[in-house]
């Protein structure tokens, strides 16, 4: 049996969870960091050298670890100068974004999985930060270290977060014959929160769309104007 692999498997766009793509690690991290908090608060206590302890919530377990990418390779012409954000990093990246998942109008949820362990953790990419370490003789990146920390994620959060809900971000796609008023319309029940929309996404002719262009609906309430 060869050398089992870290693979991170995305939702898929749908009112239920199923993950569907996925993409493995291209060296596997050396070690994972799993933390939980419990939060507590502290009571006074008179007369004591230690306060009480009041317990108040419990944070979602964290998962944190680092991957490597690399394209260089000085023996192959072809792969001296390959991109390593478009062939590897990039798919990491919008893991944190709204843009690639319209549907969900959320970042998605991952699943980790590693060989024989099967799921270690699910959540999401809560902090990413990419570090290009190796560079090409034309600037390009060809080496990445990326520090990713997932927050858990239950099934019970899908249920209470409706994608059509007016009062969460997201994105929509614009259609041919829609305008700004008739999506307000559609989204808030109130043509008048057009102005909002163009105010998000810097539109500053409303008359002037272009379709199948992508616009942020921001989140009730909206004052209007």
């Amino acid at each position: 049996m060869g050398l089992e692999k870290l693979t991170i498997s995305v939702e898929n766009e749908g009112a239920t969870l199923v993950f569907g793509n996925s993409f493995v690690a291209l060296f596997n991290p050396d070690k994972l960091v799993f933390s939980k908090t419990a939060n507590w608060r502290k009571q006074n206590a008179k007369q004591r050298d230690c306060p009480e302890l009041q317990f108040s919530n419990a944070e979602p377990r964290t998962l944190h670890l680092e991957l490597l990418f690399d394209t260089y390779d000085p023996d192959d012409p072809a792969l001296k100068d390959q991109d390593v954000r478009t062939k590897y990093t990039d798919k990491i990246f919008h893991l944190t974004t709204v843009e690639k998942h319209g549907e969900l109008h959320r970042p998605p949820v991952c699943r980790l999985s590693w060989g024989s362990a099967g799921c270690i953790f699910q959540g999401v990419l809560q902090q990413l930060e990419q570090q290009f370490i190796l560079f090409a003789e034309n600037g390009t990146p060809v080496r990445a270290k990326l520090s990713c920390t997932f927050m858990e994620w239950s099934n019970n959060d899908l249920n209470k977060q409706n994608p059509e809900s007016s009062d969460i971000a997201k994105m929509h796609e614009l259609k041919r014959g829609e305008t700004l008023s008739s999506i307000a319309a559609k989204n808030y029940l109130d043509p008048r929160l057009w102005r909002a929309i163009a105010i998000e996404n810097a539109i500053d002719d409303p008359l002037d769309l272009k379709t199948g262009s992508q616009l942020l609906l921001p989140p009730l309430p909206i004052r209007r104007s």
